[in-house]
């Protein structure tokens, strides 16, 4: 990892972010987040927080890359972040007393986070598409990846800021500058206040999930209600992608107590979890490239 410096071509157009001032912000929140570190560049922050867990490292530290290289999605998908126009980030966190069947819960956990905070800072209406994308309209705009090593899960989040259409991979991206309809949202300062808003929704969510009678229950804490109200796949026609290439098609009707998605299908009711997963789709759209 590379110590924060600037990037050529960038300077006074997307600012930096500034470490000391958001571990300032984030020490009045929920008390969840005790180091944010920033780094101009790395491979993937995914990769060096589960480095971190291995060496025993506390919950609650954040790392943020300004680019990322190597970033990672589900199924292998490689994620590369430019400069300064997105914001990549992961969490590291250890939910002890949470059943194993429970932790499938924290990436939607993590989209729910990452949705409301959409909302609060740019006006945007963003949805979730099961089990780890965040839309706005029919375009990602932001992804989710949670990885586990022992007892500690690290999760990665990557949301594009700043891009412009050509920016952008695919045409089925978009970026909170693209999506957001309120103009004071694409401010210089967009990325700090939506990564602040990001982590206190996150803190906020992650202990009702984890502080309650029985730690990980979604029902108990409000979770699973709330990710079913900003669902963008339940009540839609979709097409699972399973391992091997068989598709699986029907309407996604409920997300149950563990964090799979219920399908309604010409058979019956079918559940699938996110590691059986390639890919889903709405029925109508063309299959993955």
């Amino acid at each position: 990892m590379k110590a924060t410096e600037p990037l050529p071509g960038d300077e006074g157009r997307w600012p930096a972010l500034d470490a000391a001032r958001l571990n300032g912000a984030l020490a009045s929140g929920p008390g969840l987040w005790r180091e944010l570190r920033v780094v101009a560049e790395t491979g993937s922050t995914n990769a060096d927080l589960l480095t971190e867990a291995r060496s025993g490292a506390r919950e609650g530290l954040v790392l943020v890359a300004e680019a990322q290289t190597a970033g990672r999605g589900r199924m292998g998908r490689r994620w590369v972040s430019p400069p300064r126009r997105a914001l990549t980030f992961s969490v590291l966190l250890r939910p002890g007393g949470v059943p194993a069947a429970l932790l499938g819960w924290l990436p939607l956990l993590s989209g729910v986070a990452v949705a409301a905070a959409l909302r609060e800072v740019a006006g945007v209406d963003a949805r979730l598409k099961w089990p780890n994308d965040v839309l706005a309209g029919d375009a990602k705009l932001a992804g989710i990846l949670a990885e586990r090593w022992g007892e500690a899960v690290v999760i990665g989040i990557g949301i594009n800021v700043y891009q412009r259409r050509d920016d952008l991979a695919v045409p089925t991206a978009t970026s909170v500058l693209l999506a957001a309809q309120a103009a004071p949202a694409a401010g210089p300062d967009l990325r700090e206040r939506l990564l602040t808003a990001v982590l206190r929704e996150l803190a906020r969510w992650y202990r009702a999930w984890l502080d309650q009678p029985h730690p990980g229950a979604a029902d108990g804490c409000g979770l699973r209600e709330e990710y079913l109200r900003r669902s963008g796949t339940v009540g839609a026609a979709v097409t699972v992608t399973l391992p091997g290439g068989q598709n699986l098609a029907g309407t996604a009707v409920g997300v149950d107590p563990a964090g799979r998605l219920e399908l309604r299908t010409s058979g019956g009711l079918v559940r699938v979890s996110a590691g059986d997963v390639v890919h889903l789709r709405a029925a109508d759209a063309p299959a993955a490239q």
